[in-house]
């Protein structure tokens, strides 16, 4: 039959395309398999280890396992990358200490804490403090080298009803405005996260010093900026966002913390808990320095590790990594951002970093020396301590100083001591020595005032440094002085804080009837108790030479501080203070 006849010749003819199409399917199968095997062949472990600001870690993890999916070699040895979470102060003073190098604010590492090949804090500027610190890790050029990841605009967050009193979202707010409210009212109560050990505090400071620089009286303003930071600071993010508040009460609203200078990342965060007040993101004018979150490959690494730090860094050029920054609230490198990110109300359109003025940074000299100024100053304002201030008196002192006006070295010493006694608040308790040759009968130093508590005798402190005078013919007693200094400060000492002497001086010890460097070095062994530490800090003005008195300080703990201008006296004396530890 017709039908049959028709169904027999199609047997063949699908059994030949049933056959082809089998063929074509194994072969298309081996080839993909081959394409497979081809990009898969590698066989045991390129390891890098990467420490990263915890709010980027999964974004890393992300790209990482990316590549391990993908079986990315570095010559035949699979890529493996393990990223680990780590406060960015926490590196920093481990790296910091590999180079025989501390931080101010930071402290000693912890013994648990391993440096990474790659590390990824959430801002350049603790590279910048660590080149600062150590001029071989500076020579190293991890800091140069090191490419921005993704970015979080530093902006102050305010409770959105605080904010909106104050014309959020359509009115544009300033820094200067800010440091008014802040100093003129008791009403807007302003927190930090210490800014030695937090990026956005510290960009936060760094802007409300600009501010101050500007106004009338800066130095009364900047001391008035830094009290009121300095009495809501805390020492964690965390505590200070506990701090807004957690009732829509007006009464609540009012006595809790009012603005606080934070990541936009972190304000984010915060608002996708669903709090009773929710936060406003404030991008203040001019910006501040953005989180940017550098790719830095610490020094040691090897060529291997170099190889699969190269491999990770190209994976974030990955639009997949832009996305997974905007799962965690950030942005990209570019200030750009992912699918799913959920801008901040009232949020600049692009970046917020550079939509109003040009974002800074913390790498030019004038930048570092900014930076360092302020984290000297901070620690300076905030650190508890009880201080004998001893100094010199000598005949030299009366040597001009063409950088400072012609002013006398004496009157530009007193000046940096008049303006560090400005910034330490009530709690401190300070005393009042001077020193040359036979000040008081025999003995080189002359005690002013006794170390007490600045509340009671700020001012008379204020009019002993007012009246210091050099001695025209004397000499420098140095030795007898500082051993009695120490001694002195050892009678009561105060374990609730740092006891210190700060010695300010021009020159070397020229006391033809006081003890010699070796014996004062040995009473000094002889004194000391390390239960009872006393730091000896000692600030050279001119040609002082560091080495005899740096024996000293190895000996007490402490540190020598020269400048060979004086007219830069008053930031050395800064510095100088804010080294001081507790330990």
């Amino acid at each position: 039959m017709p039908g049959r006849h028709r169904n027999r010749s199609k047997g063949p003819l699908r059994t030949v395309i049933t056959v082809v199409v089998a063929v074509i399917l194994v072969a298309a199968g081996s080839f993909g398999a081959y394409q497979y095997l081809q990009t898969s062949s590698c066989s045991g472990e390129a390891n890098l280890s990467v420490a990263a600001a915890p709010e980027i870690v999964p974004a890393l993890r992300a790209a990482a396992a990316r590549l391990a999916a993908q079986k990315a070699d570095v010559d035949g040895a699979c890529v493996a990358i393990e990223v680990k979470a780590a406060d960015p102060a926490d590196v920093a003073s481990a790296v910091a200490a590999r180079y025989g190098a501390s931080l101010t604010g930071v402290g000693q590492p912890n013994g648990t804490m391993e440096i990474p090949d790659v590390w990824v804090p959430d801002s350049s500027t603790w590279l910048a403090r660590i080149s600062t610190a150590s001029t071989t890790f500076a020579e190293s050029k991890a800091a140069a080298q090191s490419a921005s990841i993704a970015r979080s605009p530093v902006v102050l967050a305010m409770p959105e009803p605080v904010a909106a009193s104050l014309g959020w979202p359509t009115k544009k707010l300033t820094w200067p405005a800010l440091l008014q409210s802040m100093t003129a009212s008791t009403k807007l109560h302003v927190g930090i996260v210490d800014p030695s050990r937090d990026s956005a505090g510290l960009a936060g400071l760094l802007a409300l010093g600009a501010a101050a620089s500007t106004a009338p009286d800066a130095a009364t303003a900047s001391t008035a900026a830094l009290r009121a930071l300095a009495a809501g600071r805390s020492a964690l993010r965390d505590d200070v966002l506990a701090r807004f508040p957690r009732s829509t009460d007006a009464a609540a609203v009012a006595s809790a913390l009012g603005a606080a200078p934070l990541s936009e990342q972190s304000v984010i965060t915060y608002n996708s808990a669903q709090p009773p007040v929710r936060l406003a993101a404030v991008y203040l004018e001019p910006a501040p320095l953005p989180l940017n979150y550098p790719f830095a490959l610490l020094p040691g690494a090897d060529v291997t590790q170099s190889a699969v730090a190269n491999r990770l860094s190209g994976a974030l050029l990955d639009p997949a990594f832009r996305d997974d920054l905007a799962v965690a609230g950030l942005r990209a490198a570019d200030g750009t951002t992912g699918a799913t990110f959920a801008a901040p109300k009232g949020a600049p359109s692009g970046d917020p970093a550079t939509a109003t003025s040009p974002a800074p940074t913390a790498s030019t000299p004038a930048a570092l020396a900014t930076l360092d100024r302020a984290l000297s100053t901070w620690a300076a304002v905030t650190l508890p301590a009880r201080m004998l201030a001893v100094i010199d008196v000598s005949g030299s002192m009366l040597e001009r100083v063409p950088t400072a006006g012609n002013a006398t070295r004496e009157q530009v010493t007193l000046e940096a001591a008049r303006r560090g006694l400005g910034l330490f608040d009530e709690a401190w308790a300070v005393g009042l020595w001077i020193f040359s040759t036979e000040l008081d009968g025999a003995k080189d130093h002359k005690q002013l005032v006794p170390i007490g508590p600045l509340a009671t005798q700020r001012n008379e402190l204020l009019s002993k440094l007012a009246a210091i005078q050099p001695k025209p013919q004397g000499d420098t007693g140095l030795y007898d002085t500082i051993l009695a200094a120490y001694q002195a400060v050892q009678k009561d000492w105060d374990p609730g804080r740092v006891n210190s002497v700060v010695l300010l001086t021009d020159g070397d010890n020229d006391d033809d009837n006081g003890i010699e460097k070796d014996v004062l070095l040995s009473k000094l062994k002889e004194t000391a108790d390390p239960q009872k530490p006393i730091q000896v800090i000692i600030i050279g003005i001119g040609d002082v030479n560091p080495a005899p008195l740096e024996q000293i300080t190895k000996q007490t703990g402490g540190g020598v501080f020269v400048t060979k201008d004086p007219a830069k006296i008053g930031d050395i004396f800064l510095k100088a203070i804010a080294l001081r530890s507790t330990s």
